[in-house]
């Protein structure tokens, strides 16, 4: 595990320890805790951040699914049935439970449940560029920072979401506050996408990626059942099962040997005094509390394992990475993580530009039409969707028209756009059947009530609880404060 303590760019000084510090430093690592899948445990609070207070919101939780790649809006939620061919595309809208409010013909499960959810048609922001875009629906923040590389994660760029509320949230039953599943954003080209990390908070406060599905290959989609290639390139490499981390015990570490060693801990900790000085110390003790938890709490075991649970229930969800993620988003809420972000397919899996119909028809719209459908009927049963803010958006929408690059596709697409996109909410308080603002005849910008990143970020944070004073302060002190927009009008 690797921690960054200090500025990135400050002259490294060895520290002045006794030897007894130093002897107490070393035992920290005395619990060799080795955790496949996941990542340097860092959920330790923003030094300074105030606590979360009531402020009208209802959510304790929030659950953000993102559609990397850009979900089409004609062809999902705000479809325009009146306008030419090459404007509406192939599919046709149904009827949802809500009179007036019609959605794609593929999306039956959700048409049915449409009282439970609402659908925002007006967010817009100005990039039709992946990385951009990705930085701007990952961090809630339109402005590009200073110095940002479209290539590569850097210090400066924005911090995430999960990472800013991993911060200013309290952790709930010893859990981190906010987790990225199944796996990090990786494109193609083995590019890691920038959005997702601490950014200038600080590396400590990357989110936790609880990676289930580690990345190594070039497929798309809800793999293994529905896992694709949009150029139906040959021999493209596949991945046959959805791993769940491991959290056992490494080999030779029995739980009388883990017992013996967490009371050689408590020893050390009874001299406590001598460390408080320390920050890198103490972080460590909330990197080995945070690893203990894991491995002992059976909650947070069986939360992860997902692909053990019952046959029926894993069918509800589908069993595959989707039905999977958003299963296992669920338990993580229910045992208190206050944010899951879901990442919906990897390698802009939602960047639709050719075999756009069958693709979205066959092999993207069932998995998550199943799989949302059954994560709400879950929350809304067991009373938690009032408690649970849902989130679902990409980096930007699609084209109005739909094009054809011949030279990559058999079939027709479309293509990046920035300017509109429909953005999914349920729970935390939102209204059922509601439908915020309209995009115009042709779905290419907003129309009435236009909203932002940052409105669909301070929805999130108002949900959560959290006021407009909420800050987190860098290590100069200085207050960067969480709000940029309002919530959305009339969703809440």
């Amino acid at each position: 595990m690797t921690f960054t303590v200090g500025r990135p760019n400050a002259i490294p000084q060895h520290p002045r320890l006794s030897r007894r510090c130093a002897l107490q430093a070393g035992a920290l690592g005395l619990v060799g805790l080795g955790i496949n899948h996941l990542e340097a445990l860092r959920a330790a609070p923003v030094a300074g951040a105030k606590p979360s207070g009531p402020a009208g919101g209802k959510a304790r939780s929030v659950i953000y699914i993102f559609l990397s790649g850009g979900l089409a809006q004609h062809d999902s939620f705000d479809m325009k049935p009146e306008a030419p061919a090459e404007i509406r595309g192939e599919f046709q809208p149904i009827a949802t439970n809500t009179p007036g409010l019609s959605i794609c013909e593929h999306l039956p499960r959700l048409a049915q449940r449409s009282h439970l959810w609402a659908v925002c048609r007006s967010l817009s922001h100005p990039s039709n560029d992946h990385s951009a875009g990705h930085h701007i629906m990952l961090t809630g923040r339109t402005m590009i920072p200073p110095g940002f590389n479209p290539s590569v994660p850097m210090p400066s760029d924005w911090p995430s979401l999960p990472s800013i509320v991993g911060g200013v949230t309290q952790p709930r039953n010893n859990l981190p506050p906010a987790v990225v599943l199944p796996e990090k954003l990786i494109h193609y080209s083995r590019r890691v996408i920038p959005g997702q990390f601490g950014g200038e908070m600080g590396a400590k406060h990357d989110p936790w990626f609880i990676e289930s599905s580690p990345y190594n290959s070039l497929g798309y989609g809800a793999y293994p059942e529905y896992e694709f290639d949009h150029q139906e390139r040959p021999n493209m490499p596949r991945r046959t099962a959805f791993q769940a981390p491991d959290l056992t015990l490494p080999e030779g570490f029995g739980g009388a040997r883990l017992v013996n060693r967490l009371q050689l801990l408590g020893n050390i900790d009874r001299q406590r005094a001598d460390l408080e000085r320390f920050a890198t110390i103490e972080q460590f003790d909330r990197t080995r509390q945070g690893a203990i938890s894991l491995l002992t709490d059976r909650r947070i075991r069986e939360a992860i394992d997902v692909t053990a649970t019952a046959p029926e229930v894993q069918e509800r969800y589908g069993k595959n990475s989707f039905g999977w993620s958003l299963l296992m988003a669920r338990r993580l809420v229910e045992a208190g993580v206050n944010l899951v972000q879901v990442n919906l397919g990897n390698n802009e899996t939602w960047d639709t530009h050719g075999e756009a119909f069958p693709h979205l028809k066959d092999l993207l719209f069932p998995p998550t039409d199943k799989a949302l459908s059954a994560l709400l009927d879950d929350l809304n049963e067991s009373g938690l969707l009032d408690s649970t803010l849902i989130v679902m958006a990409g980096e930007f929408g699609r084209t109005p028209k739909v094009t054809h690059l011949p030279q990559h596709y058999k079939l027709p697409g479309r293509d990046h756009w920035g300017p509109v996109q429909s953005v999914f909410f349920a729970g935390g308080g939102v209204r059922g059947g509601t439908v915020v603002g309209s995009s115009d005849k042709i779905g290419a910008f907003p129309a009435t009530h236009r909203q932002t990143p940052e409105n669909m970020a301070a929805t999130m944070y108002h949900s959560l609880g959290l006021p407009d004073t909420v800050a987190w302060h860098d290590e100069l002190n200085r207050p960067h404060h969480l709000y940029y927009g309002e919530p959305i009008l009339g969703l809440l």
